[in-house]
């Protein structure tokens, strides 16, 4: 059956520098509203170490789990 409510998820990376720096919440907000602006709800936040754009190692960040509805 199909049903009347289908969604979509958008997974989105959120990094600080790779020197350590803590979570900006300021450029979390940003973020989340950016996405907002097209539709998209935060469904969760999880905490995960993040790949750096430089080098092997990793930093800790943030997966933000969006959904919307689809249509």
């Amino acid at each position: 059956m199909s049903s009347p409510y289908t969604y979509e998820y958008k997974v989105v990376t959120f990094r600080e520098s790779l020197i350590g720096d803590a979570l900006d919440s300021g450029k979390l907000e940003k973020v989340l509203n950016k996405h907002a602006e097209d539709g998209w709800q935060l469904k969760a936040i999880t905490s995960a170490d993040v790949k750096g754009r430089i080098g092997p190692g990793a930093v800790e960040g943030l997966l933000l789990t969006l959904e919307r509805p689809r249509g």
